[in-house]
């Protein structure tokens, strides 16, 4: 896995303390900003490839439900609704993540 919740907590304090001891300047939190909102679209990304691919192995909704917070299919049944409006399979998604990433 490239990067868990723990590594951004840990980034986030040290950068944290860079920016209260005046190592960063505005402009680079501005920049910093723009990055992380791409990161942040990039792992949405990702996980909408792992939840479809998950399905393609044959995992259940009742086991990927934990993953959207209280249990319910509802949620990702309903991502996955949305998702198969534009692909349906992994492969087909992360086709359309390239395509999106050349144009």
């Amino acid at each position: 896995m490239p990067i868990t919740a723990e590594d951004v907590l840990a980034w986030l304090e040290e950068t944290a303390q860079a920016v209260h001891g005046g190592v960063v300047s505005a402009d680079d939190l501005i920049a910093l900003l723009g990055e992380l909102r791409r990161a942040s679209a990039a792992c949405a990304d990702a996980s909408d490839w792992a939840l479809l691919a998950a399905r393609e192995e044959g995992a259940s909704l009742r086991q990927i439900a934990p993953m959207f917070g209280k249990g319910y299919v509802r949620a990702p049944a309903a991502r996955l609704e949305k998702l198969h409006r534009q692909a349906l399979s992994s492969q087909q998604w992360l086709d359309i993540l390239r395509a999106r990433d050349a144009g």
